[in-house]
């Protein structure tokens, strides 16, 4: 019995490794992609070789795609800001090399 007991146990561990694994691979894009698509939708939408119905799906999309990418903008605006306060006033310092 104590042998029946583990193979089951042995076969619930498993399947929660596959389903980590099925959920991190299942991330959301990077601003990247989300990018390189909306420009991709853009490049079609401007052909106009697209119907109505393709076309409303693709502004749609296209929507869902500028929302993400400008929340990853803002995400990066306040990262950027946090690092360059200094001592709670802010510092802009210049890129160019001195």
């Amino acid at each position: 019995m104590n042998f029946i007991y583990n193979v089951v146990e042995i076969k619930q561990y498993v399947a929660l490794l596959h389903f980590n694994n099925m959920a991190k691979k299942k991330t959301s894009p990077s601003f990247e992609e989300d990018l390189a698509e909306l420009e991709q939708l853009v490049v079609r939408l401007e052909r106009g070789e697209v119907s109505l119905e393709e076309s409303l799906q693709a502004f749609e999309r296209g929507v869902t795609l500028t929302r993400a990418c400008q929340k990853a903008l803002q995400e990066a605006e306040q990262k950027v800001q946090i690092l360059i306060d200094k001592n709670g006033s802010q510092v802009l310092e210049s890129f160019a090399d001195e």
